[in-house]
């Protein structure tokens, strides 16, 4: 299994090749702490977390080493601390807890390293030290700013041209600067607000640098994949690019650019001004986590992804079909049976992995997984119900699903079995008071969000199966 990777930079699919295959190095943009995490800030999580596992699996768990940091001093935090009566640091800590218990919800599994913003200010310090050193940055009114005219190829990452990088720049404009696209590397703090001393007086980091300090300090100064959001392309990622480039004599930083479509809420851009912000928080109260986790895979992740409640219910469906293959499958196993082998198991998977392998398919794995249920619900021995079920779930390891027990899912984890029973017994009454709107509303639930074929009998009665 080869694993090609869409390259913002190339801006086609690449064959992966990492640079030592002992020590495969990721690095992802983290969330800015000071608000619960929506599901656009999930998005990238559960993506990235899928290729994590991916890597694990092509090179070995011990290979690979995975940095996502958390921006725990920013403006936002600031604002939100300033607003709450409470420190930066207290803002900071809540929500990095919350963030740490959404993920794990999500079924994400933790980074081996998640540096913290603060706890690298003085890797920060010495980057700033050695642009100003070879003339990529200059102090200004106790600013220090890179100068964009100095970096050869400026904007190579968002392919705009010069016109287009200073229009669309979200940087202040300031009279100090020597060009309006040059960026923050280092600001004065006031005396009440988050501050370390500096050569160029008490201040903080920018947002920009954070990044390349904390990628440096962990991964070293070239690494093999940097992902997040398409919307940190520009001016983020770029000027990632620009001042690690330039701090490290020009040696390349990053092999290969990842990056990850945008969310909608309804076909609209998510806003506090639209109320349309979902929060994965309130997400978790309304359906299970691996539901809120598959409906975030059902898109291809470069494309946009609409989040809706119709497709987190398609999600739960799809989970519970599933689900129901393994449990049928286990309760048909037979004691003592030997375990199928594992060049067997392999081949079975092996659609879903390669669609994974290509550029994390995961619409067309979630179908590999399908595949594989449908012929595991109509196996008719029990040795062939053992190797389907060993292959499907190989196959759903690498997206982070199927790894619950498939009883404890549907009788409560995943609104299953028993729902399904309340259900049918519901609508077994409403036929019963000849209510047939409503018994006919049943069916429908049942077979579209539960995939069940509601069986009605002679004698009035009613059985189901899985669709």
């Amino acid at each position: 299994m080869a694993l090609s990777v869409y390259d913002t930079m190339r801006r086609a699919k690449a064959a992966f090749a990492p640079l030592d295959p002992a020590r495969v190095r990721l690095y992802v943009c983290g969330p800015t702490v000071y608000d619960f995490a929506h599901i656009g800030n999930a998005r990238p999580v559960v993506v990235f977390d899928v290729l994590y596992r991916l890597l694990r699996r092509l090179y070995g768990e011990a290979c690979v080493v995975y940095a996502r940091n958390v921006t725990d001093v920013d403006d936002k935090i600031i604002a939100a601390a300033e607003a709450g009566g409470v420190s930066a640091e207290a803002v900071a800590e809540r929500f990095t807890g919350q963030f740490h218990r959404d993920m794990a919800a999500l079924g994400a599994l933790p980074p081996d390293v998640e540096p913290r913003a603060t706890a690298h200010v003085a890797d920060m310090t010495a980057m700033v030290e050695a642009l100003l050193a070879s003339g990529h940055a200059y102090a200004a009114e106790g600013h220090v700013l890179f100068s964009v005219a100095t970096m050869p190829g400026y904007g190579a990452l968002s392919r705009r041209s010069p016109e287009e990088l200073e229009a669309g720049a979200r940087v202040e404009i300031a009279p100090f600067k020597r060009d309006p696209a040059d960026f923050v590397l280092w600001k004065p703090s006031e005396p009440h607000r988050p501050g370390w001393p500096s050569p160029w007086g008490r201040g903080r980091p920018g947002w920009h640098l954070e990044c390349s300090a904390m990628s440096r300090r962990h991964l070293g100064e070239t690494f093999d994949i940097h992902g997040g959001g398409q919307d940190l392309i520009f001016p983020h990622h770029e000027n990632e690019i620009a001042q690690s480039t330039c701090a490290h004599g020009g040696r390349p930083f990053v092999r290969y650019w990842m990056h990850n479509g945008y969310v909608t809420a309804g076909g609209e851009k998510m806003s506090k001004s639209l109320g349309n912000v979902l929060n994965v928080r309130e997400l978790l109260g309304r359906a299970p986590g691996e539901a809120v986790r598959l409906a975030l895979l059902a898109a291809h992740y470069r494309q946009p992804l609409d989040f809706t409640t119709e497709g987190l219910d398609a999600a739960r469906a799809a989970l519970d079909r599933l689900y129901g293959a393994l449990a049928d499958a286990d309760s048909g196993a037979e004691a003592g049976a030997a375990a199928p082998e594992d060049e067997a198991v392999a081949e079975l998977a092996g659609p879903a992995e390669d669609a994974l392998a290509d550029d994390l398919n995961t619409p067309r794995a979630l179908a590999a997984l399908h595949e594989l249920a449908s012929a595991l619900n109509k196996a008719g021995d029990a040795a062939s119900r053992a190797l389907l079920a060993a292959a499907l779930r190989r196959a759903a390891a690498p997206m982070g699903l199927l790894g619950q027990d498939p009883r404890a899912w549907l009788e409560g984890g995943g609104d299953g079995r028993a729902r399904i029973e309340e259900l049918v017994a519901a609508r077994a009454a409403a036929r019963a008071a000849r209510d047939y709107a409503e018994a006919d509303r049943l069916r429908d639930e049942l077979r579209t969000r539960h995939g069940v074929a509601v069986l009605d009998r002679p004698d009035g009665g009613s059985a189901w199966r899985r669709a």
